[in-house]
């Protein structure tokens, strides 16, 4: 089984971090990646105490993004911030998580967190534009647990 030190390479991690920083150029909404070895808790409450420890819920607009991945247990969760949440319906991930699930199957790890990223990305600009005074009010690392 991989180990999260050996689920991604620095370069791959590099690429990711690029793609969080060209993904929220063209949106206020703020993406991060977690990754940890594994959650015997249900992937969906685990995402959201990660996202609530990494204090993602400290945006302005409330638009923070989580794609939580759990390595061992070979699964992956992404989450919203509540600004995001009241503003579409409970499907609006599945064509972020559908990309991601192509590339996962296929082994690209990379691939299927840039992906998703990126699709993450374009759904945010939608109710969520860059505007002239953004800040980065995240850290585009990759954490990890």
């Amino acid at each position: 089984m991989p180990t999260v030190e050996s689920f991604l390479t620095k370069i791959d991690e590099q690429e990711i971090v690029d793609a969080i920083q060209w993904s929220e150029r063209n949106t206020s909404g703020e993406i991060r990646v977690h990754l940890e070895s594994g959650t015997s808790n249900p992937i969906d409450k685990r995402a959201m105490e990660v996202f609530n420890d990494l204090k993602m819920y400290e945006t302005k607009d409330k638009n923070g993004v989580l794609i939580y991945i759990a390595v061992n247990n070979k699964a992956f969760y992404i989450c919203g911030d509540s600004g995001i949440n009241t503003l579409v319906g409970a499907d609006f991930w599945n064509s972020t998580k559908d990309i991601m699930l192509s590339q996962f199957k296929k082994g690209n790890h990379k691939q299927a967190i840039i992906d998703g990223i990126i699709e993450a990305g374009k759904k945010l600009k939608k109710y969520f534009p860059y505007q002239d005074d953004d800040q980065n009010e995240l850290s585009n690392q990759i954490s990890k647990g």
